[in-house]
C-alpha cells in the first residue's frame, strides 16, 4: 500500500501543473459549497431564532373562541389548567410560557404602524432577555450615540412597551416616549391605551418589523379580557427536532382530557380566521401547531436558497467531473509506456487500476479538505466581522439585518467525503482503460 501511495503522489507532483489547476477547481467548488450551505443554515437559524422568540414556541397550544358562529377570536380560556396539562405530559420539556396575542395600530406624534402585539410576563420568560438585545441609539436615531438606553426589565411595569429599531425609525420615537395602541375589543368597540417605551431592541430580521411587546395586563385591558384568558401556551423543548412528534402526543392528551381540538392545519394562526369564522360552532377549540407551521409563509426562502445552492453546485460538479475524466484520460495516454512497462514486469490489472484511482483519491481528498476548511474559515470570519446588510430586500431574504453564516461540522465532513468520492468516480473509466492495456500494444504504441 505504501508503495502505491508513493507512486501516486510522485505522479501528481510530476504533473504539478495539471494537478494544480484540477486541484484548484475542486478546492473552489468545495469552498463555494460550504459557503452556500453555511448561508442556508444561517438563514434557517435566523428563522428559528426569530420565530421562537417573537411569534411561536416550539409547540403552541392556542385556539379560537367563538361567541357566535361567524365570530372568531384567537384566545384560549382556562390558561393555567392548560399550562399544567402541558407541564405534566410533555417529554423533553424545557419550559412553558403563555403569551397574549393581538393586532393593533400603534400611533406616535409623527407616524403610525400596524403591528402584532405580544403580551409578555417578563418574569416567566427565561430566554427573552437573552435573545432580545437592546440597540444602540445610533441604530434608530440619526446622529445618535453608541450608548444603549433603556432597560428591557422595565417591561415588568404596567403600560410599557419594547419596540424594535426599525419601528422606532418609522415612528420617530426613542426611549421614554409615549405611544398609543388602538384596537377593537371582543365586543366590537374601539379601545385605546397609552404605553411608554422602556427599551428599543436590535432588529431580529423580518419578524421584528411587525411585533411590539407589552405586558400581558396591557393587552387584557386593551381587549377587555378576563384574567384566565391568553393567546397561546408556548412549549419549549430540549430538542426542537422532537416538536412534531411531541405535538402529536399532546393532541392525544388534550383529547383524552375532553378538550375539543381543531384539525391540524400547518398555517400561522392569523391565516385561519376566514376558515374558522365560516364554521358552525361556538365556544372554544384548541389548535396545536409547531413553530414551522407558524412561519410556513417564510419557509420558501430557505427552500429557495437550498434549491439554488444545489443547482449551482450540481452544475459545477458536472463540469469538474468531466474535467477530471478528461484529465485522467490524458494522463493515461501520456503514461502509456510507463503503464505498459509496469504490466510487462508483472503488475496485475487490479494494481494498475488501484494506482490510478489512488491518484484521484489523493487529489480529491487534499483539494476538498483544503477547500472545505477555507470555506469554513471564511464563514467564521464573516460572522466575526459582523457585516450589516444594507439592502432591505436582502434583509427580508436573509431574515436578519446581519449576515450570519452557520458552519455545521457534519456538513464540512460530508462535503469532503462527497467531493473525494466524486473525484474517484470520475477517474474510474480512465483507470479501467489503463488496467486493460496489453503490455505489448502499449510499448509498441510508444515506439
Amino acid at each position: 500500500m505504501g508503495v502505491f501511495f508513493t507512486i501516486a503522489l510522485r505522479n501528481l507532483i510530476q504533473a504539478r501543473r495539471r494537478t494544480f489547476f484540477l486541484g484548484t477547481a475542486l478546492l473552489l467548488v468545495t469552498m463555494l459549497l460550504i459557503l452556500l450551505m453555511s448561508l442556508s443554515q444561517g438563514v434557517t437559524n435566523n428563522l428559528i431564532r426569530s420565530a421562537t422568540t417573537l411569534a411561536s414556541g416550539h409547540i403552541n397550544v392556542a385556539g379560537f373562541y367563538k361567541t357566535s358562529p361567524s365570530d372568531a377570536r384567537p384566545i384560549i380560556t382556562d390558561t393555567e389548567q392548560i399550562r399544567k396539562i402541558v407541564q405534566d405530559n410533555t417529554p423533553g420539556l424545557a419550559y412553558v410560557i403563555d403569551r397574549h396575542r393581538g393586532w393593533s395600530k400603534v400611533v406616535s406624534d409623527t407616524g403610525s404602524i400596524q403591528v402584532g402585539l405580544g403580551g409578555v410576563d417578563i418574569a416567566r420568560e427565561p430566554s427573552f432577555l437573552d435573545v432580545v438585545q437592546l440597540a444602540p441609539e445610533s441604530a434608530y436615531k440619526e446622529g445618535g450615540s453608541d450608548q444603549i438606553k433603556g432597560d428591557a426589565k422595565g417591561l415588568a411595569q404596567p403600560d410599557t412597551a419594547i419596540i424594535f429599531a426599525a419601528q422606532a425609525q418609522r415612528l420617530g420615537v426613542e426611549v421614554g416616549d409615549s405611544l398609543t395602541l388602538t384596537s377593537e375589543t371582543m365586543r366590537g368597540a374601539r379601545n385605546t391605551t397609552d404605553v411608554t417605551i422602556v427599551a428599543i431592541a436590535a432588529d431580529l430580521g423580518l419578524f421584528s418589523n411587525f411585533t411590539v411587546f407589552v405586558p400581558k395586563e396591557t393587552i387584557r385591558k386593551l381587549y377587555q379580557l378576563k384574567p384566565d384568558t391568553s393567546g397561546a401556551v408556548m412549549v419549549y423543548l430540549e430538542d426542537i427536532s422532537q416538536a412534531e412528534e411531541t405535538m402529536g402526543h399532546l393532541r392525544q392528551v388534550f383529547e383524552d382530557q375532553g378538550y375539543e381540538l381543531m384539525d391540524h392545519d400547518p398555517q400561522p394562526f392569523f391565516a385561519k380566521f376566514a376558515v374558522v369564522s365560516g364554521e358552525d360552532w361556538t365556544g372554544q377549540k384548541l389548535d396545536l401547531t409547531i413553530w414551522e407551521d407558524e412561519v410556513s409563509f417564510l419557509t420558501w426562502i430557505v427552500a429557495a436558497l437550498d434549491t439554488l445552492s444545489f443547482f449551482l453546485i450540481g452544475v459545477l460538479v458536472v463540469i469538474i467531473a468531466i474535467g477530471i475524466m478528461n484529465t485522467m484520460y490524458i494522463a493515461v495516454r501520456e503514461r502509456t509506456s510507463e503503464l505498459g512497462t509496469l504490466r510487462a514486469i508483472g503488475m496485475g490489472r487490479g494494481r494498475v487500476l488501484w494506482m490510478i484511482m489512488l491518484e484521484a483519491l489523493i487529489l480529491g481528498a487534499a483539494a476538498s479538505t483544503v477547500g472545505a476548511l477555507l470555506g469554513a474559515g471564511l464563514a467564521i470570519g464573516i460572522n466575526a466581522a459582523d457585516v450589516t446588510v444594507p439592502i432591505d430586500a436582502m434583509r427580508i431574504i436573509l431574515l436578519s439585518d446581519k449576515l450570519r453564516l452557520s458552519v455545521e461540522p457534519m456538513v464540512v465532513i460530508q462535503a469532503i467525503f462527497a467531493f473525494t468520492l466524486m473525484t474517484a468516480l470520475a477517474a474510474l473509466l480512465p483507470a479501467i482503460r489503463a488496467a486493460r492495456m496489453q503490455p505489448v500494444t502499449a510499448i509498441q504504441h510508444v515506439e
